[in-house]
């Protein structure tokens, strides 16, 4: 499948052009130099062929994290097929553009010149300063207003192989160039939407406390029981997440064996989340590089767009990797952001990152603290390493299968009746108000994460504490390590 990269100096709409062939709002876009720093994949359809566009941070320089950034541009521009060069037609050219431009053709790809902003008619005059560049494949366009796209996607067409046309019953759709209608508005941050959003303990998200375990809600008791399904079992979708400067892009590059994340000192490196998979024992892991979070205070300009995106993320995962500094005392904000795996109801390994600098001699110190601040996730292994020199890395990819199947895992009807009649019996259900509680049996309805119906005549009767109570009963009885397991009291005949 052939590459495409969209390569240029910053603020020039290549991830515009980008969310136009992918046709989503995928690449965040801002008007602030530096938003894409990573390279971003995503398959795409150009008429009725495929190929793989790659979206590149700006080529800048000045700093360890923009020198950083146009290194990685550059290796994917070598590495694809098609170049398209993005200017900003509103300005002239530049000799740095020229001097980049000229570096790439010698590269020997296919490279077009790609002039955007050229908005209305008028400005097509500023075009002609462009053809000092010395190619033929000049394309003046207006990704923001969907302007003579046509012509570039053609281009691009004709230098795609005729082996890699995707079905025939889509040829005859619509508009199967990829691009959206002209009146659709660029994707753009609304900050009032995110204030709406905040909480005023001065996080981004709820606390987490223990009048929420007494309410019937937090144990979905409203939701409609679902039939089992074990589609996608084969596919785990895993988030790495932590506050900042702990260590998630250097644990990604480890996990992929390639440098495919930025990586430098810079806190707030990642913004944009980095999706990537590996083939593993016959399972496809694909890891999500989410941006650092911060305390809500600290959070600036488009930091907004990553916390957006790591929420969504996290929504669309199975499991999540908590990321701590091992070398540096625990913070609330760490505890904060091991409240989203517990409120997405995610399975969770604790990566104790950096553990070469830390102090080993405090070992059991070090996760009686974990342990105790992280009580909501007493269910999810404790793993030790190093990202940067790759020690015990390896130790994860197993860790993660054996956890899928636990969160994954189907546990029959007449085991779980059979754990539940002996937690009845050491442990009688309290009454309430007088009244006898009966609990009838149980039943798995949904896995990842494994979700329980417990049939009894008075649902509200089931207190929280005798939740925890057969909780800790079944995993016991089963391998439920690594994942949460979850209660839903319903009355026979109820869906």
């Amino acid at each position: 499948m052939k590459k495409i990269a969209i390569i240029g100096r910053p603020n020039v709409g290549k991830s515009s052009l980008f969310n136009r062939l992918v046709k989503k709002r995928d690449a965040i876009t801002s008007d602030i130099a530096g938003t894409t720093r990573d390279v971003k994949r995503r398959h795409v359809t150009i008429i009725n062929k495929q190929a793989l566009l790659l979206d590149t941070g700006g080529l800048d320089q000045g700093c360890e994290l923009f020198d950083r950034i146009k290194e990685k541009s550059l290796e994917a521009a070598k590495k694809a097929d098609i170049i398209l060069y993005m200017v900003d037609g509103k300005t002239i050219p530049e000799d740095v553009d020229k001097k980049l431009f000229y570096e790439l053709q010698t590269l020997g790809k296919d490279v077009a010149l790609v002039v955007n902003k050229i908005d209305n008619d008028k400005m097509k005059d500023n075009l002609w300063d462009y053809y000092e560049f010395g190619t033929d494949a000049i394309f003046g366009i207006s990704v923001s207003h969907n302007r003579s796209v046509v012509p570039l996607l053609e281009w691009i067409y004709d230098r795609i192989p005729e082996c890699d046309i995707i079905k025939e019953e889509n040829e005859d759709e619509e508009d199967d160039v990829n691009i959206v209608e002209e009146d659709e508005e660029e994707f753009e941050f609304d900050d009032a939407q995110y204030d709406e959003e905040e909480e005023d303990d001065g996080f981004f998200y709820t606390d987490i406390n223990e009048e929420e375990f007494e309410d019937d809600s937090i144990f979905a008791q409203n939701d409609r029981i679902k039939e089992f399904n074990e589609d996608d079992i084969n596919h785990i979708k895993i988030s790495i997440i932590g506050r900042t400067n702990v260590g998630k892009s250097s644990l990604l590059n480890a996990l992929l064996g390639e440098e495919r994340s930025v990586v430098s000192s810079v806190a707030g490196t990642t913004i944009d989340p980095i999706d990537e998979s590996i083939e593993y024992k016959g399972k496809q892991l694909t890891f999500v590089d989410t941006a650092g979070l911060r305390r809500r205070g600290k959070i600036v300009g488009i930091e907004k767009f990553a916390l957006m995106r790591t929420k969504e993320m996290l929504e669309n995962s199975n499991m999540a990797l908590v990321v701590l500094d091992a070398s540096e005392p625990l913070l609330d904000l760490d505890e904060k952001i091991a409240g989203l795996v517990d409120s997405n109801r995610l399975a969770c390994i604790i990566v104790l990152n950096k553990w070469d600098i830390a102090n080993r001699e405090d070992y059991d110190k070090i996760i009686e603290n974990v342990r105790d601040r992280f009580k909501f996730l007493a269910y999810a292994p404790i793993i030790t390493l190093s990202a940067k020199s790759h020690k015990r890395v390896d130790k994860l990819y197993d860790m993660i299968l054996e956890i899928n199947e636990n969160y994954s895992q189907r546990i029959s009807t007449s085991q779980l009746n059979e754990v539940l009649e002996k937690a009845l019996r050491k442990h009688q259900l309290p009454s309430m108000r007088g009244q006898v509680i009966r609990i009838y049996y149980a039943t798995q309805y949904e896995t990842r994460p494994p979700k329980i119906a417990i049939v009894m005549n008075k649902p509200r009767g089931l207190h929280f504490t005798y939740r925890r109570y057969l909780t800790n009963k079944l995993r016991e009885a089963f391998n439920f390590t690594g994942t949460p397991v979850l209660f839903k009291a319903k009355k026979r005949g109820e869906k």
